[in-house]
């Protein structure tokens, strides 16, 4: 088994006619076979690769943006302008799929080779590389079940089609599609090892945490609809992180206000470069940006005007310090959010209001936050929810909470696009919520496509 155990730095590369899986590619990689903790540190330190370029599709798609039909008709990516109006043609930009894989492949090169391994040498490396990489690999798992998946329904997860769940690194195996239900429980399962491996602080920019770990599972058990579980892991890294970045120390002129790696961040990650919906493009939602008060901060630190559109805002709040690709991450905020969301749904109602304050005093020009005291809950969770999407725009969350908010009667929208003449729309619940999968994958690989 050792002689395959080889550290792939260039993996799943698109495929020559005579490859017969698309995930069983051979890479071309250098012959270099990882022996010791040292030779994995470095596989997990590659950053590009590991905290980077993951799928884009879902954030193309929400509807927390618009672009003029000008706009729209020059963009050089055909499916970047057929995500954005939901058609459902074939996608061939296998990259959204392949550098996930990638990320869990070096994920399995670290685990396998962690067998072989004493961990006698030095305990403490030996238990945080394993927790990053079954960190690592759950991560990159969520984000293809975000991009490629139903929402999660629990009566209906298990006929529902989830992803292939690749967990060693033998690129001969072949690996179908698992169900949506057996997804998340390896998901589940990957970040409960990382909350038992990690530190409570990682000594490395760019790597899981304790902390980080709680958050993942937090958004996860948030996206399955167990507000329990949500409530209690998001209280949990609150209790182990508070921190949240007073927005009235930040300077509201910059043309990128929030730095990397800054203080509310868990855990950075960003997706694959978003072209038509890069903050210098794209427009802000029109009707988002008037929800936005006079005293709230994040209406000049999050939204900047158009000097090409009179009236549209562009968004430059990036918690990545960029323009052109979306920070994915974890972070503070959203644990803020996810943790008042479920408290409301959970009857907790002066938890909700308490957690939902503590975030927005930190929003809001000093002296003018006035709190909450809505204590009806039917009233209360739209407010909360209104604040979610107010708080995380443009950061890789409103693919997934539209499809767990539309199995809700309640919040269920149509999403409607206008270029031109042409009016597109996309029904609450519509398949077209799990993206196609890239034919490559499809034709090549033996995957079986989503159903239309």
């Amino acid at each position: 088994m050792m002689k395959k155990n080889l550290l792939i730095y260039s993996l799943f590369l698109l495929l020559q006619a005579s490859c017969t899986s698309f995930l069983d590619e051979k890479p071309d990689i250098k012959l270099v076979v990882p022996k010791s903790l040292n030779d994995l540190e470095l596989l997990m330190n590659d950053y590009s690769t590991m905290n980077a370029n993951y799928p884009n599709f879902g954030e193309l798609s929400s509807d927390d943006y618009y672009l003029t039909k000008d706009l729209w008709e020059s963009a050089s990516v055909l499916d970047q302008r057929n995500a954005y109006i939901w058609a459902d043609l074939p996608y061939e930009d296998a990259s959204q799929w392949r550098a996930a894989y990638k990320v869990v492949n070096n994920a399995n090169q670290v685990l396998d080779v962690l067998k072989t391994l004493e961990p006698m040498n030095d305990k403490a490396q030996y238990s945080r590389l394993k927790g990053e990489a079954h960190f690592f690999r759950a991560f990159a798992f969520q984000q293809l079940v975000g991009t490629f998946c139903n929402g999660y329904r629990e009566s209906g997860a298990a006929a529902e089609q989830g992803i292939p769940l690749r967990l060693n690194p033998e690129v001969d195996e072949n690996v179908s599609r698992s169900s949506l239900k057996d997804s998340y429980k390896q998901i589940l399962s990957d970040y409960q090892v990382a909350i038992r491996c990690l530190p409570v602080e990682n000594p490395y920019i760019g790597k899981p945490s304790l902390k980080s770990a709680y958050a993942a599972m937090g958004r996860a058990y948030l996206d399955m609809g167990n507000f329990e579980k949500a409530f209690l892991y998001a209280d949990s890294a609150i209790a182990l992180y508070p921190d949240l970045i007073d927005f009235n120390t930040v300077n509201r002129t910059d043309e990128l206000p929030f730095t990397r790696f800054n203080k509310e961040v868990l855990f950075p990650a960003v997706c694959k470069s978003v072209g038509i919906m890069s903050s210098n493009v794209s427009f802000v939602d029109s009707v988002l940006c008037t929800s936005y008060e006079s005293n709230d901060l994040r209406k000049v630190l999050f939204l900047d005007s158009s000097t090409i559109k009179i009236g549209a805002k562009h968004f430059k709040g990036s918690y990545d310090s960029s323009t052109g690709n979306l920070f994915v991450g974890l972070s503070t905020s959203e644990q803020y959010l996810i943790k008042a969301e479920a408290a409301v749904r959970l009857g907790k109602i002066n938890n909700a209001l308490s957690t939902i304050n503590t975030l927005l005093k930190k929003r809001w020009k000093t002296g003018t936050f006035v709190d909450w005291t809505e204590t009806n809950a039917d009233q209360l969770l739209p407010m909360i929810l209104e604040e979610r999407r107010k708080e995380l725009l443009y950061r890789g969350r409103r693919w997934s909470d539209l499809k767990r908010l539309n199995l809700d009667n309640r919040f269920k929208i149509t999403l409607k696009r206008i270029l031109g003449n042409n009016i597109y729309t996309l029904e609450p619940n519509s398949p077209k919520y799990a993206f196609r999968l890239p034919e490559i994958a499809v034709n090549l690989g033996g995957i079986p496509q989503n159903q239309r």
